[in-house]
């Protein structure tokens, strides 16, 4: 018991520090959906980042229970404090499974989405919202293409807004330094040469295995939160079941 209380508050700290860095993946999942959502139309990449984020704000309350906590605390506190170490538990373990989960599902999910909207692009004039969101996903990635630049030649949509001869690639290829850019493929220095698959999948795959391994720690620490609890509990004991 002795040993039990100190670690509870020890861990009340650390749940802080973990709420905010579990903040900080549910947020960068949830701007990552918002600037991407026309490549994750048939998903649901949000959830992740929601669940993440209502993990945080209950981490917040369990860390002021846990510090506060003590062998002579009153039952309905530390029973409060167990309830909540519970519904984490189901959260971080739900959250995990799902960063997994999504984080080996996305990668066909995305190549036959990208690949389908880079195919039906028509023109960084368009007002299609599928050509907008490439012309996005390009300057926002700095890349070019779905695997490299070259894609831009073998679409054959492209010849829709594009003449043949002309040897060039979307504007939006090109790197901000050079204003005058126009996606002359004679002019290789002023864009962006790397696919944007790639590029994507790397993001998403570091976010969800961020997220993956927040929640592993996340719940070895409830484990040993709920069992020091657990230990403080025993010194009184149950009058009756209204704990339960």
């Amino acid at each position: 018991r002795l040993f039990a209380q100190p670690l509870l508050r020890f861990l009340g700290f650390i749940f802080w520090g973990t709420a905010a860095a579990l903040a900080f993946g549910g947020v960068s999942v949830i701007l990552m959906y918002k600037n991407y959502r026309y490549l994750f139309q048939e998903s649901f990449l949000f959830l992740p980042g929601w669940l993440a984020v209502a993990a945080a704000l209950i981490l917040l309350p369990t860390g002021v229970l846990a510090v506060s906590s003590s062998a002579n605390s009153p039952r309905y506190k530390q029973g409060a404090l167990m309830y909540l170490l519970v519904v984490l538990l189901c959260l971080g373990m739900s959250l995990a499974v799902l960063a997994h989960s999504y984080s080996i599902w996305m990668t066909s999910e995305l190549k036959s989405t990208m690949g389908h909207l880079f195919y039906q692009y028509n023109g960084a004039h368009s007002q299609g919202p599928g050509s907008r969101a490439v012309d996005v996903v390009q300057k926002k990635l700095q890349c070019c293409g779905v695997q490299n630049y070259t894609d831009w030649l073998k679409a054959t949509a492209v010849s829709q807004y594009l003449p043949a001869e002309d040897s060039r690639v979307p504007e939006s290829c090109c790197k901000e330094m050079y204003s005058h850019c126009r996606g002359d493929l004679d002019h290789m220095e002023q864009l962006f040469q790397e696919g944007c698959l790639k590029k994507l999948e790397d993001q998403l795959h570091f976010v969800m295995l961020y997220m993956f391994w927040c929640c592993v720690v996340l719940s070895v620490l409830e484990l040993l939160a709920g069992v020091s609890n657990g230990i403080l509990m025993r010194k009184e004991p149950f009058r009756d079941l209204r704990i339960l």
